[in-house]
């Protein structure tokens, strides 16, 4: 027999195996059963800090909760589909075409992860930047080398269980199918990304590593093919693009070759830095975390003049990372490994750029892409024309003083004091000071000269949409060209580019299967 229970339980008994299962024997009376946790979240709202947990408990002689497996199927000599990009968007619409029969065909400009790791750790160690194999460039694209948050709070995308489900059957911790902000951590993810390579291999399709797109062949109104490297040329009847919202020579390419795209408003700013200890203790009710609980995050947001301001990819015992994509610019960025165990917290704190701030760099629809990279160019000079990070500390920021010296931090290329309040466009510093104001009113402890600000926190989202057709999610008006994930305009995060890279390819599948 079958029972669901909802239970409010100490972080001792919740996230301890045995005394969970000997709460429920006691609780229940039942001494032989199987346990599957479905739910477990922190309630961290008042001092006497509870776990609300969700429990199937069943007989051993039941079945157990199957996943549903991933079937690979020979694709080799199907109609084959060309895939721009292995993100997160990419990869997933990869694995939906094998499920209906397709051959995909992904192509990469940056390295394969083994290789991928090396061209990272050089940013840090050696502040050198490889254009094409970078934090955001190289298989399974910025997802990679990221905080791996798998949380969203989209609900009409599709079927977010499944895309947690084929992670899982990838090598991510199970954990993740019933956390409520599943997260699987950068040491992780490499793992997982590889493993659907192979899967993607073994079925027949391709993934091809340095394959920077070039060209892009429309005519009258339907897509014939790519240039790859220059010279290369690829034909298909369909392309999924999944580039990315870092790959600015792309918007450039569609741009163009008349592919529609209109300015989207996005979201700029700083990250922030305090002792995870700290974040623990005002979170926690001034309490430390102990064994059991999370290492605390926070949310924070408010209006300041009619425009947002709010916290973006809150890393709990994180770092901060370099995130630039070429030479001579400054792009800061957070992650946390899966045990998020580092003595920082991190944060991005942004607020909205609209088309109005953004035109004064370029009046064209691109205007937002001109208006991020003028920003990170100022941001390594600013950081003495290297990786280093211009920064400042939190209530220096605030109160428009130049820092003398900089607290501890854990950006690796290092930190130089900047002020950033003179220096930041006006539509952005003054929201942001006035903002952290607001959440040190929130957050008792939190505005502090503890803490950090590091600039330019500027790859949130994508400044650009492509324009699609919203029944059939090709670009408006080109046959067999499918913009998908973030770099498309239509998804932020892991989960929801996942999704939508499954719907572009869901609606290739449609489209030959009639």
């Amino acid at each position: 027999m079958a029972e669901e229970l909802s239970l409010l339980l100490s972080p001792e008994t919740a996230f301890d195996e045995a005394a969970l299962q000997a709460y429920l024997i006691k609780k229940t009376g039942r001494k032989d059963f199987r346990l599957s946790i479905i739910r477990r979240s922190v309630d961290a709202r008042k001092p006497d800090i509870r776990v609300n947990v969700t429990v199937r408990i069943c007989d051993n002689v039941e079945p157990p909760d199957v996943i549903t497996p991933f079937r690979i199927r020979d694709v080799s000599n199907a109609r084959e589909v060309i895939i721009a990009g292995s993100g997160p968007a990419g990869l997933f619409a990869a694995l939906k075409l094998i499920e209906a029969g397709l051959k995909p065909i992904v192509i990469e400009r940056g390295r394969e992860v083994k290789e991928r790791k090396r061209d990272v750790a050089a940013i840090s160690t050696k502040h050198i930047v490889e254009p094409d194999s970078n934090y955001c460039f190289g298989e399974g694209g910025a997802g990679t080398f990221s905080d791996g948050k798998l949380y969203t709070r989209s609900k009409k995308r599709g079927d977010n269980r499944r895309v947690l489900e084929l992670l899982v059957l990838h090598g991510a911790d199970p954990a993740i199918l019933y956390e409520a902000h599943p997260h699987l951590g950068t040491d992780r993810l490499p793992g997982v990304i590889t493993a659907i390579r192979s899967s993607i291999r073994q079925a027949g399709g391709e993934v091809l590593f340095g394959h920077r797109i070039t060209g892009i062949s429309i005519d009258n109104g339907t897509f014939r093919g790519v240039v790859v490297n220059g010279n290369m040329v690829m034909k298909a009847d369909d392309i999924i693009m999944a580039t990315g919202h870092s790959a600015r020579d792309i918007y450039y390419l569609m741009a163009e070759n008349g592919v529609r795209l209109e300015y989207k408003p996005f979201a700029m700013g700083v990250r922030v830095e305090h002792p995870q200890e700290l974040i623990d203790r005002i979170q926690y009710h001034g309490k430390s975390r102990g064994k059991y609980l999370p290492a605390a995050a926070y949310t924070v947001a408010t209006q300041i003049a009619g425009r947002g301001v709010y916290s973006f990819c809150m890393c709990p015992g994180g770092f901060m990372v370099p995130s630039a994509t070429s030479p001579g610019e400054v792009v800061v960025n957070g992650m946390s490994p899966s045990r998020r165990n580092s003595p920082w917290a991190n944060s991005g704190i942004v607020t909205e750029i609209r088309e109005e701030d953004a035109v004064k760099y370029g009046s064209t629809v691109l205007a937002g892409v001109i208006y991020q990279s003028a920003l990170e160019k100022k941001a390594w000079q600013e950081g003495g024309m290297t990786q280093r990070a211009p920064a400042q500390r939190l209530v220096d920021f605030v109160e428009g003083k130049s820092s003398a010296s900089l607290p501890k931090g854990s950006y690796f290329p290092g930190l130089t004091p900047s002020p950033l309040h003179e220096w930041l466009p006006g539509e952005m510093s003054l929201k942001l000071r006035e903002g952290f104001l607001e959440f040190g009113r929130k957050m008792r402890g939190y505005l502090t000269n503890e803490a950090l600000v590091a600039a330019v926190e500027s790859r949130t989202s994508s400044p650009v949409r492509v324009t699609r057709d919203p029944e059939n999610l090709n670009a408006l008006y080109i046959n067999g060209l499918y913009p998908a994930g973030e770099g498309a305009g239509y998804a932020g995060g892991i989960v929801s580019s996942a999704l939508d890279g499954i719907q572009a390819a869901a609606k290739i599948a449609e489209k030959y299967q009639k």
